[in-house]
């Protein structure tokens, strides 16, 4: 189906927010799916998804009031690089979540954003071809995700929650848009290393965590990323292990 077909386009409200094209729409099954038609610097948001997705296509509940945003930006020249991508967004988030003055927030690798122990918001990479990337994000705001699903009471937090007023999901979206495109413009001037000592500052500590391995379960200290993006882990003993997101199929804090 071309992009001009695609029944979504028909819908779109389409807006201008500096060097973004954004495209809102009510309903989508997955902005994700949306955006992968666009190019680059063109953003997607709509107020429902019903198939949103989380990592290794976990189920993302995606209701009325969150914030369902994709956006477009240019892949990384090398494939290898292509795994830096969520913790480049994670960053830009977290920075403007810090704008609306939220307290406390923080990343756990490698693409979820934290409040305490409870989830505020997720990241999704797609790469459906070497040149574009698409960079999904939810974060909670409104939303009631423990109405859709229970399980979720006592683990996701929202915007709501955490201020008074929460922001507009209009002047959330640009804020947010702003900031990946300043990281973005970063990490093409100066590579994965002009952001790394700033991403490391965003973990909440060095937490004991449980990594589930295709080769088994694993403990020990999260001590930060690598220059590459990979997940330190320090063992009792004080060495040291680089783990792709690839090869981590969970990290649980212990």
């Amino acid at each position: 189906m071309s992009r001009a077909s695609h029944p979504a386009a028909i819908r779109a409200r389409i807006t201008r927010l500096g060097e973004w094209t954004l495209r809102e729409f009510a309903q989508v099954d997955s902005t994700n799916f949306v955006a992968g038609t666009l190019p680059v610097w063109h953003a997607v948001r709509a107020d429902t998804q019903t198939a949103g997705r989380g990592r290794f296509q976990r189920p993302w509940v995606s209701d009325a009031g969150g914030l369902w945003l994709s956006a477009v930006v240019p892949a990384p020249v090398e494939k290898q690089d292509w795994p830096l991508l969520p913790l480049v967004a994670g960053l830009a988030v977290i920075e403007a979540l810090l704008t609306f003055g939220v307290a406390r927030i923080r990343l756990r690798w490698p693409n979820d954003l934290m409040v305490g122990d409870k989830k505020l918001a997720g990241l999704l990479v797609d790469t459906f071809d070497p040149q574009r990337a698409v960079i999904g994000l939810g974060v909670n705001v409104t939303n009631q995700p423990a109405a859709q699903d229970a399980s979720l009471r006592h683990t996701a937090t929202r915007l709501a929650d955490l201020l008074n007023p929460p922001p507009a999901l209009a002047e959330l979206t640009a804020v947010i848009l702003d900031h990946l495109c300043q990281k973005m413009a970063a990490l093409a001037a100066g590579g994965f290393a002009a952001l790394q000592p700033r991403l490391n500052q965003c973990w909440g500590g060095t937490p004991r965590v449980t990594v589930d391995l295709d080769a088994g379960v694993r403990q020990g200290i999260f001590t930060g990323v690598d220059e590459h993006g990979r997940l330190l882990l320090q063992d009792e003993a004080g060495n040291r292990t680089a783990l792709a997101a690839h090869e981590v199929r969970l990290l649980r804090e212990i």
